[in-house]
């Protein structure tokens, strides 16, 4: 019987699997790094153990010092998460060579899905349709996608259209591979740029009985990580279904599997559907399967690995789940990860943290991070989970779109308005999906002008008049006078003039024709225009504001009346949109270039990024070079301009 478990792993995850042990009274063990050291999967453990340094590679992915940890703190059993090294064959031989119980497969079956070369041709064997192309692909091959063998999550994918692009796109994606799982394997498969993305969910225990728990769609996806999944997935035929969930049970039967597993197929617009991988794992997306089955998937896992038999059939699917991942990251500016502190991030209505079910209060929230919590570069850059249930996939759908717009997330830039516009878009409702979802429909899912801007500047403004008299906010006065004048950035860069005065017959406000005062304090203001009353929640942080009402969230910069000078830098001067580290470099000084042109990659949080030329012209300056830690805001280089 296990009493103690070390998770060997961090953030989300582990909250989630110590959420479970709590329940099963079973203690627990965290480690953690260097950066991670006041993160809340660490105050939530009974135990912690410190991995000195920040590099995954001399943290998370040290086999040997977790293996120690978990003897030092007495754990009798380590849970892999996802990532990491949660599918390395070696790891789990390596816990269970020092005598502890590993929450996973038997090493022989990670071994056997662990290479995704390996487990296409094991699939083949066994009649299951996979893709493949030759080993010298051609012309007729295009478009291809570059695929690391050895991991996931679009960590060492490249999608190549020109053959002549292929040697660039297979060194790029042997670098990045190499640094996420530890090896620089990959292969080339066809890309299907509209198929759909659908796994199945699959538990075995040892006694020879494998369920196939339902299927998900993970078709809407960026950069190749899957972005929004539900479960069950849309629009498939019973026949087909049938047809997916007999192909993945024989994958694991193949294979002697046990404990919880994904086996990943591609549907093509044609109804074909082919073999992808296995991931001998817990999935980022194991909540909308508990969800609609009402199962704890990490308490299955947890009874399949001390040797509890499994009924014979799982329960039903009940409704429907939809997630969607809250990531750090500016979609409108190529998906940049984002750093700095999480002031808040809330979800207004009712929500319980890692819930199996959320049939009660339709909402299920997993997160690693809390108020104020750092987010840097060194690991991925999702916040949170955010999950509803309903009935029917329209009701969730509804659910999950409205709790993500009102909640209050201050601090960083996030993808939440993409994944509102996504949830209500007539396509998406229509379950009309596929993997290039996001990319067919950019236009419509792009965030407005920002008409509601203005208005909340002014309660900005208010607000912050608010801190400075009482009962009237600042500017109230019995005879007119100069209005009180304020100014605010919006994201988009456009500066927002706020000019007011507070008279006896009420608000005036330049460009608020019809909009009048109710009331105001420090953190809510109260307004009244055409008619409609409306409320607004304020927070601010040094220069930032952030304004919560019913037309949406806005976040402001306070235009400092005196700017300094040296923050000023000339045009074609390009500064580094993210802490990290120089990979390479592919231009020097004296160069001519072309707008577009890439001329280096940084990597922050497990990705690389381009930075590329904003214009044709000379480049005259290269501050960097390749290993070089590099500050947000660095200058790395110039480009002039051409004339």
């Amino acid at each position: 019987m296990i009493t103690s478990l070390l998770v060997a792993n961090r953030g989300e995850i582990a909250r989630r699997v110590f959420r479970t042990c709590r329940d099963l009274g079973i203690a627990t063990v965290a480690v953690y790094s260097d950066p991670d050291a006041a993160a809340p999967h660490v105050r939530e453990a009974d135990t912690a153990v410190h991995l000195p340094g920040a590099a995954p590679a001399d943290t998370y992915l040290r086999a040997d010092l977790i293996v120690r940890a978990a003897l030092e703190a007495g754990a009798d059993a380590v849970h892999p998460g996802y990532g990491f090294l949660s599918e390395s064959a070696e790891f789990a031989r390596a816990v269970l060579a020092a005598g502890l119980t590993w929450i996973g497969p038997p090493p022989e079956a990670i071994a056997a899905m662990g290479s995704k070369t390996e487990a296409k041709r094991l699939m083949a064997a066994a009649g299951v349709p996979v893709l493949t192309v030759g080993a010298e692909p051609t012309e007729a091959d295009l478009p291809l996608l570059v695929k690391a063998a050895a991991g996931g999550g679009g960590r060492g994918m490249r999608v190549v259209r020109e053959l002549a692009r292929l040697p660039e796109a297979l060194a790029a994606a042997r670098t990045e591979a190499a640094k996420a799982f530890g090896s620089d394997e990959v292969f080339c498969e066809p890309y299907l740029p509209t198929g759909r993305h659908v796994e199945v969910q699959l538990m075995a225990d040892a006694h020879g009985t494998v369920w196939a728990l339902g299927e998900r769609d993970c078709s809407l996806q960026r950069r190749h990580q899957k972005v929004i999944e539900e479960a069950p997935a849309p629009g498939l035929d019973e026949a087909l279904r049938a047809e997916l969930h007999r192909a993945a049970v024989d994958a694991a039967r193949a294979i002697g599997y046990t404990g919880a597993g994904t086996a990943e197929f591609l549907l093509a617009p044609d109804g074909r559907f082919y073999f992808l991988e296995m991931n001998t794992r817990l999935q980022v997306e194991h909540p909308v399967t508990e969800c609609v089955t009402g199962l704890d998937l990490v308490a299955l896992q947890l009874r399949v690995a001390e040797g509890e038999r499994l009924p014979a059939e799982p329960p039903p699917v009940r409704g429907h789940a939809i997630e969607a991942r809250l990531y750090a990251e500016d979609p409108g500016r190529d998906w940049q990860p984002q750093t700095g502190t999480l002031h808040r991030l809330e979800l207004t209505g009712s929500q319980v943290e890692f819930t199996t079910t959320s049939e009660d209060t339709g909402l299920r929230l997993d997160s690693g991070v809390s108020n104020g919590t750092e987010v840097g570069v060194h690991y991925d850059a999702m916040l949170a989970k955010v999950i509803a249930w309903a009935p029917t996939r329209t009701a969730a759908a509804r659910r999950l779109a409205d709790a993500l717009s009102r909640a209050r997330i201050h601090g960083l830039a996030t993808n939440r308005e993409l994944l509102v516009a996504a949830l209500r878009h007539p396509a998406f409702l229509e379950a009309r999906v596929h993997t290039g979802f996001l990319t067919e429909h950019a236009d419509g899912l792009a965030p407005g002008p920002g008409k509601h801007t203005p208005l909340a500047a002014l309660a900005a403004a208010l607000a912050e008049a608010a801190t400075r008299r009482s009962p009237f906010p600042s500017g109230w006065r019995n005879l007119p006078s100069q209005p009180q004048l304020k100014r605010y950035r919006g994201d988009d860069g456009t500066e927002h003039e706020v000019r007011y005065r507070l008279l006896r017959e009420g608000l005036s406000a330049d460009g608020h024709p019809g909009t009048s005062f109710v009331s105001a304090s420090p953190s809510r203001v109260t307004l009244r225009t055409d008619g409609l009353t409306r409320t607004f929640e304020i927070a601010r942080y040094g220069s930032t504001v952030h304004v919560d009402s019913a037309l949406g969230p806005v976040a402001l910069t306070v235009v400092d009346r005196f700017p300094d000078p040296a923050a000023h830098h000339d045009p074609g001067a390009l500064l580094a949109p993210m802490p990290g580290t120089v990979v390479r470099t592919a231009v020097a000084p004296g160069d001519t270039v072309t707008a577009g042109q890439a001329l280096l990659w940084l990597e922050a949080m497990k990705m690389e990024h381009r930075v590329c030329a904003p214009a044709d012209g000379l480049l005259t300056e290269l501050r960097v070079s390749p290993g070089q830690q590099v500050e947000l805001g660095a200058l790395l280089a110039v480009v002039q301009p051409a004339e």
